[in-house]
């Protein structure tokens, strides 16, 4: 039988939104709900004087799969005498279906050993049903965007590679067929000479802009791994912005997939033109290292450093990017402020698990 509770608390029970309780575990283990008030059988299915009569019938509702993270909280509540906060599904006969619930309450011990616990639960099913949209909708979206980036990267080497294989094969015929004619030029005529050498002159610097375009879409280098596109891409970054690069690694080759090495080449490259644009910095440390199946990738700068206002900005997209990069790769960017000052960009993430070599004996 529910005990009575003063008017004033029983009538602000009665119309709270969700299930007010009391809820005690004894000494020996065994459990009881004191107080239960009239919510209970449109949250749980089953009235009040039902759950009393066999309290242990609430943890029965919850889930197999939420049981234990429901029992690890009690007990960690129990224990600390901290506040109980557990949402999980339970299963409600009554109308076949699965419900979401939060309950929430503070604890106290009793002389006799027991704890107990008032508070409320409350149905988050349509709060919660929500949540996992938004989680599965940035899911689809996140594997949209790493769609986009691959398509993108096929598409830089496909046009990288025509712009090498046919307009640079056109153009060094064009700069051999000038050299032949201006070899049959008159001696005499320099106005022509002075022509020839200019359309020689053009041609090479169409050919160094053809060979720039090319590495700017997709570096040759990547070919050869990571460390050298890394290696690669300090030195140009030295030679464009007068800022000293340096590359460190614990390794003289890493095995990537070659998403992963372009993704990861793509982020530094990023984080290299935001060092130049506004980092004001004199030095670059790009890292990279591997420990226990996980590649970490730091670029440290001596810069000013990032602040706050400069990550909240909407057209932040280049950290959105590298941020968006790494999620694709299912590791982690973080930006961070080294002990000298400046910034540092980090990128971890996991190698996939490598097959256990099979020794094969020959008799």
């Amino acid at each position: 039988m529910r005990p009575a509770l003063p008017t004033a608390l029983h009538n602000i029970a009665a119309n709270a939104p969700g299930l007010v309780y009391q809820f005690r575990r004894n000494a020996d283990g065994s459990v009881t709900f004191p107080y239960l008030s009239d919510g209970c059988l449109a949250l749980l299915g089953i009235t009040a004087a039902e759950l009393q009569a066999e309290p242990e019938r609430f943890l029965s509702l919850v889930l197999a799969e939420d049981r234990p993270a429901y029992l690890e909280s009690m007990q960690a509540s129990a224990h600390s005498l901290w506040s109980w906060n557990w949402e999980g599904r339970i299963w409600v006969e009554a109308w076949k279906d699965v419900k979401w619930i939060n309950l929430r309450s503070t604890p106290h011990a009793l002389p006799d050993g027991a704890v107990q616990w008032e508070g409320i639960m409350s149905n988050i099913t349509e709060s919660k049903q929500e949540q996992l949209e938004v989680r599965a909708s940035r899911a689809r979206l996140a594997e949209l965007t790493a769609h986009i980036e691959k398509v993108k990267e096929q598409e830089r080497e496909r046009i990288a590679r025509e712009i090498h294989d046919d307009l640079g094969g056109n153009l060094t015929a064009i700069k051999m067929a000038i050299a032949m004619l201006a070899a049959r030029l008159p001696e005499g005529d320099e106005t022509l000479q002075q022509k020839a050498a200019y359309v020689d002159s053009l041609v090479d610097r169409t050919i160094d802009a053809v060979h720039r375009l090319t590495l700017d879409l997709r570096p040759s280098v990547l070919d050869f791994g990571l460390l050298p596109a890394l290696e690669w891409q300090a030195k140009e970054f030295e030679a464009q912005a007068g800022i000293s690069c340096t590359v460190l690694a614990s390794m003289k080759e890493l095995e990537l997939d070659p998403e992963q090495a372009t993704a990861l080449f793509r982020i530094a490259q990023e984080a290299l033109t935001n060092i130049a644009k506004h980092a004001q910095a004199s030095a670059v440390t790009i890292k990279l290292t591997r420990s226990r199946g996980v590649v970490t990738l730091k670029i440290t700068d001596n810069g000013r450093g990032i602040r706050p206002a400069d990550r909240a900005k909407p057209d932040s997209f280049g950290l959105r990017g590298m941020a968006e990069r790494a999620r694709a790769l299912g590791g982690t960017l973080n930006l961070g402020h080294p002990p000298g000052g400046g910034t540092e960009v980090m990128i971890k993430i996991r190698l996939p698990a490598r097959a256990p070599d099979v020794k094969i004996n020959h008799e």
